[in-house]
C-alpha cells in the first residue's frame, strides 16, 4: 500500500507540473458527500452518545476543510424519518437506533451540522431522498407517527423497500411540504436530491403503480406520466424553496446517463444498461432548460475509457447541456481499487483537471466521505498538496443575485512575535458580509484578485475583523487586499491597498491609495 501511495504522489506531482502553468480556478465547488443511511458516513453506527455524534462530525468537517472542499452534501432525510426537530417525521433511527427516539441528551443535528459547517466557511446542502419511505422492509421497525402507517394508500413496496407512489397528488405535496418546512426553519444553502425517483429497476418486475396510473393517469402513456409526475414534484419545490428563501439553491445528483444516443439524438454516446429518462423518469434536461434547478451534479462513477460509458465522453456531454445552470461533476471515490483502471492513482486527478478544462463545468462532489479513509491511492495527497492546494470561492449564481456587499477597509496593522496583524473594517450597512478574503501580493506584483495563489485566507465575517499573517518575513515589501463576500459569493470591490514601506529601517503602512 505504501507503495502505492508514493505512485500517487508521484503521478500527482507529475500532472501538476505538465499543468504547471495553468493557473487554478479562483471559483470552484469542492464538495463530498456524507451519507447517513445505513450509517454509511456518519455517525458512525447508532446508538453513538451525543457527544460521539458531534466530535465524530466535528472531525468530518476538519478532515475534509484540510482536502481544501468548501461545501458538504448532508443527507438529512435518508427513509421518510429525519435528523432534526419534525413536526411530521420521527427521528432518524440511523440516530439513536430507534426510530422516533430523540437523541439524548437532547439536541439537534441538523442545527448543530450547520453550524459547524458555517463556522468553516463552508456551504452545508440539505440532502434529502424524496421518495424513499422504509430502507428494507424486513427488518425495519417503524415509528407509530410513520407516514406510512398514517398515510398507508400513498405507498408502494418494490422489492425490499417502500416508497411513495409519485403519481399520488398528495404524496408529492406532503413530500414538498416537508422540505419546505426545513427551508423555513433551517440555514441551509442548498436543496439536494440524489438520483431517486422512481426506483432503480428490479429484472422481471414492474413499479406497483397501475392503480394510481388508473386513477390519475392524464390519458398519458404511462412512462410520459411517469416523468409528468417526477416533473411536477420539481416545480413544486423549486417555486416553494424560493418561495421561503429566494438564495436557497436547488440541486439535483443524477445518474450519470441522461439518455443514450441510440434512444435520442441528443443523447450521449454511451450504451448504459439505464438512463434517467427512460428508466428512472427523471428528464434532468427539461428541468435545467426551464430553470427549474439552480445545479446539476451527474454521477460519473466511471473510469476514462470505460468502454459503454466512458467518463471522456459523459464529462464533454454534461458540459454542454448545462443550460447556463451549474454543472459539477460527481466522483465515486468508493471505486478506488476496484479494478485496474481505479488502481491508477491519477484517475480521479486527471479527471478533476479535465473538467477543469471545461468552462462550462464548475466543480466537484465525491461519494463519499468515508471512501477517503486510509488516503487511497493517495487520494488525499493529491488534493492538499495539489489540485486543492488554493483555496477556491464558490462560484456565483448571477440568476439568484448580484448585489455585493460594500468594501471594507484596512484600519492598522502591527508587527508581532508571530507575524503581522492586521486590522480591518466592515463598511457594509446592509449586513450581507457572510466572509472576507484577504489577498497578499509582493511589493512589484501587478494586483490580479482572480489568482487564488495570494489569497492569504478566507475568513468569516466579525465585528472586528483581524489576522495573523504568519508567512510575513521581516523586511519585505507586500501589499494587502480585502474584500468582503455575502452568502452567494458576490464578492465587492477591493479595498484601497495597505502598503508598506521602510523608513529608517522600519515598516511604514499607508492605508490609502497611492
Amino acid at each position: 500500500m505504501l507503495k502505492q501511495l508514493l505512485l500517487g504522489i508521484l503521478l500527482c506531482a507529475g500532472i501538476t507540473q505538465q499543468a504547471g502553468a495553468q493557473m487554478p480556478p479562483k471559483r470552484e465547488l469542492r464538495a463530498v458527500w456524507i451519507a447517513t443511511v445505513e450509517n454509511i458516513d456518519w455517525p458512525s453506527r447508532r446508538g453513538l452518545s451525543t457527544e460521539q455524534q458531534k466530535q465524530e462530525f466535528i472531525a468530518l468537517l476538519n478532515r475534509h476543510q484540510r482536502n481544501g472542499m468548501n461545501a458538504v452534501v448532508v443527507q438529512v432525510r435518508p427513509a421518510t424519518d429525519a435528523f432534526y426537530a419534525s413536526a411530521y417525521e420521527p427521528w432518524s433511527e440511523y440516530l439513536t437506533g430507534v426510530q422516533g427516539q430523540a437523541p439524548n441528551p437532547y439536541y439537534d443535528p441538523l442545527q448543530f451540522m450547520i453550524e459547524e459547517t458555517h463556522k468553516r466557511g463552508m456551504e452545508f446542502h440539505a440532502w434529502f431522498n424524496p421518495y424513499r419511505a422504509v430502507f428494507n422492509v424486513k427488518r425495519s421497525t417503524l415509528a407509530a407517527n410513520h407516514i406510512t402507517r398514517l398515510r398507508p394508500q400513498w405507498f408502494v413496496t418494490y422489492g425490499d423497500q417502500k416508497f411513495f407512489d409519485p403519481g399520488i397528488p398528495e404524496a408529492r405535496e406532503y413530500v414538498t411540504m416537508v422540505i419546505r418546512d426545513v427551508v423555513k426553519r433551517y440555514d441551509v444553502d442548498a436543496v439536494h436530491f440524489d438520483d431517486y425517483f422512481y426506483p432503480y429497476r428490479i429484472p422481471g418486475k414492474e413499479f406497483p403503480d397501475n392503480n394510481s396510473y388508473r386513477q390519475y393517469g392524464r390519458n398519458m402513456m404511462k412512462d410520459d406520466w411517469r416523468r409528468w409526475n417526477v416533473d411536477e414534484i420539481i416545480q413544486l419545490l423549486s417555486k416553494g424553496i424560493k418561495a421561503e428563501k429566494p438564495w436557497v439553491k436547488f440541486g439535483i445528483s443524477p445518474f450519470g446517463v441522461w439518455r443514450n444516443r441510440d434512444k435520442d439524438p441528443e443523447g450521449s454516446y454511451t450504451r448504459g444498461g439505464m438512463s434517467n429518462y427512460d428508466d428512472l423518469y427523471a428528464d434532468v434536461l427539461k428541468w435545467l432548460k426551464n430553470g427549474w434547478i439552480d445545479y446539476v451534479a451527474p454521477q460519473l462513477y466511471w473510469e476514462k475509457g470505460h468502454r459503454l460509458v466512458s467518463y471522456d465522453i459523459l464529462l464533454n456531454w454534461w458540459s454542454q447541456h448545462g443550460y447556463g445552470r451549474h454543472v459539477y461533476i460527481g466522483h465515486g471515490v468508493y471505486r478506488l481499487g476496484s479494478n485496474a483502471s481505479w488502481k491508477n492513482p491519477a484517475e480521479i486527478p486527471t479527471q478533476i483537471m479535465d473538467a477543469r478544462t471545461l468552462h462550462t463545468i464548475q466543480g466537484d462532489i465525491f461519494y463519499s466521505s468515508k471512501s477517503f479513509d486510509g488516503n487511497p491511492y493517495g487520494i488525499e495527497d493529491s488534493l492538499r498538496n495539489h489540485l486543492y492546494r488554493y483555496p477556491a470561492l464558490r462560484p456565483v449564481m448571477p440568476w439568484l443575485g448580484t448585489k455585493a456587499p460594500e468594501a471594507p477597509y484596512f484600519i492598522d496593522a502591527f508587527e508581532r512575535p508571530a507575524g503581522l496583524e492586521l486590522h480591518w473594517a466592515d463598511n457594509d450597512t446592509s449586513h450581507q458580509t457572510q466572509q472576507y478574503v484577504l489577498y497578499r501580493f509582493d511589493q512589484h506584483e501587478a494586483i490580479n484578485l482572480e489568482d487564488p495563489t495570494k489569497i492569504l485566507a478566507i475568513l468569516p465575517q466579525h465585528t472586528d475583523p483581524q489576522y495573523i499573517d504568519a508567512g510575513y518575513v521581516r523586511g519585505k515589501m507586500y501589499v494587502y487586499i480585502v474584500t468582503a463576500l455575502n452568502r452567494l459569493q458576490n464578492e465587492s470591490q477591493q479595498s484601497d491597498p495597505l502598503h508598506m514601506k521602510l523608513h529608517n529601517g522600519k515598516p511604514v503602512f499607508i492605508f490609502d491609495p497611492e
